[in-house]
């Protein structure tokens, strides 16, 4: 891919989408929105027109003013600041005001509490520690931190979402603890993220709670993560989405080409807390592709990948890059719907380099080298994503299709939605061999709904509806009665 500079305008994206139209109207099934240039005619609008898949969300005013709010300068502010602390390695020094991983601690800490401050009551901040026993990359017990500040939601509170970066950062040698380690991109540019995040949200009134984390021991094993997402699962936490942003200040690859207007979203398929007879039957039904996180992920796209963000969500179907992983694998571990951001390629002579000059040339992953444009326009896709979960409702629950009778038709059955402001649920579905959702039918409040299409032949979702308009991510109905 050619150079391309920071003023080049947002790059257009080509994704083919297939329709079922003329199924459709055979079936006569009552269509709200389909997608793909066949249905151009019916209203719906490709990705090629600047449209979307069926299910997208067009941000409105709130979201907008809400995004233009994010400040590329600050979030330049922030890397750097934590690039300046020398090393942030889990094993560093704890105690230095100045230096190490307890110095970026706390000043994380701080910079939350003063969000916190002018949000009403709203958001609090803490830090969420344990000892972690000598284990993998962990030679003697340490302490392991976590920074979390928490934007209780004002309807449904008990709903949350969780955006996470990891602070803690290494050289090429994972078990060196006092060299410098600026670790920039390699994430400090998450925790900027989730930081300005912070910031921005503070200030506002979401109906569900978001919790904004900068997890430690990343690179020495996930640590901090797995620590975190087991809190969630004993206390019992409706954690309905997770994201980690690792890896997203730069859209320069190791060739030195640059893609700056797109964003990897790793999402995995059948997922790990399944058990084997569970997963068996998500595969004999088809639905590899459509666990809760393969659904988050179709949300991304739908309500961050457009002009408010500046950005194209490129999703990607695995649950990381090879030989690697990120904070999201504990939370799916533990059940929960998790994503990994990362910028388009990686640059490696640059990630987890010591820092040093060689030939003429700085090596190591310093702030020079982050594009904190790039680091905005990701922070807006994740602002867009996190307050439309958080103001729209949850995703159905019980979502199951009727298999107990050999019909040509297809019964779905949901459990009743419990948000004050539910306007009613939508019936999505798409070819099997589509990777989005196409089609959309209306079918009110009710919470069973038949539609003339045979099960056998294409997939089926449903989504509900607030009475602001906006959609939750779909829920995959699973076998049942």
């Amino acid at each position: 891919m050619p150079e391309q500079s920071a003023g080049t305008p947002r790059r257009p994206r080509r994704r083919t989408v297939l329709t079922s139209a003329a199924v459709t109207a055979a079936a006569g099934v009552p269509l709200i929105a389909s997608a793909g240039p066949a249905a151009a005619a019916a209203g719906g609008r490709g990705r090629e027109s600047g449209g979307g898949a069926a299910t997208a969300q067009a941000p409105d005013r709130e979201l907008r003013k809400l995004l233009k709010e994010i400040d590329a300068d600050r979030i330049e502010a922030t890397v750097r600041r934590l690039a300046a602390f020398g090393t942030r390695h889990t094993l560093s020094v704890q105690d230095d005001p100045e230096r190490g991983i307890g110095a970026a601690r706390d000043w994380i800490l701080a910079e939350m509490k003063k969000y916190a401050a002018v949000s009403g009551g709203r958001m609090t901040a803490e830090l969420q520690s344990y000892i972690q026993e000598p284990a993998s990359r962990i030679p003697v017990a340490t302490r392991i931190t976590n920074v979390v500040a928490t934007l209780r939601g004002s309807v449904t509170p008990d709903r949350v979402y969780v955006v996470a970066g990891h602070y803690d950062s290494r050289v090429t040698d994972v078990m060196d603890a006092t060299s410098d380690a600026p670790g920039a991109d390699d994430d400090a540019s998450g925790v900027a993220l989730v930081m300005e995040l912070a910031r921005v949200m503070a200030k506002w009134r979401p109906a569900a709670t978001i919790v904004f984390t900068a997890v430690a021991g990343e690179e020495q094993g996930l640590y901090g993560s797995r620590y975190a997402a087991t809190q969630f699962r004993t206390a019992g936490v409706d954690v309905q989405g997770m994201f980690t942003n690792d890896i997203i200040g730069s859209s320069r690859a190791d060739d030195g080409t640059r893609d700056p207007y797109t964003v990897r979203l790793f999402a995995e398929g059948v997922p790990t807390s399944e058990t084997p007879a569970q997963a068996n039957t998500r595969r004999s039904v088809g639905g590899e592709n459509d666990s809760a996180t393969r659904q988050l992920a179709r949300f991304v796209s739908d309500v961050g990948d457009n002009d408010a963000t500046g950005m194209n969500v490129r999703v990607v179907y695995r649950r990381d890059r090879y030989l690697r992983g990120g904070d999201h694998i504990p939370f799916l571990e533990q059940g929960y719907p998790a994503a990994r951001f990362t910028e388009p390629a990686e640059d490696f002579a640059h990630q987890h380099q010591d820092v040093r000059v060689e030939g003429g040339k700085q090596y190591g992953d310093l702030p020079e080298f982050c594009d904190f444009d790039y680091i905005a326009r990701v922070t807006r896709v994740n602002g867009a994503v996190l307050w439309t979960l958080a103001q729209a409702p949850g995703t159905p629950r019980e979502a199951r299709i009727v298999t107990s009778n050999l019909t040509n038709d297809t019964e779905l059955k949901w459990a009743p939605g419990t948000e004050p402001d539910l306007a009613g649920y939508e019936v999505v579905w798409r070819e099997t061999t589509e990777p989005e959702w196409t089609h959309v039918i209306k079918v009110g409040l009710a919470t069973t709904h038949t539609v003339d299409l045979s099960k056998d032949n294409v997939f089926f979702g449903v989504r509900a509806v607030n009475r602001d308009g906006k959609r939750s991510p779909v829920a995959f109905p699973m076998p049942g009665n």
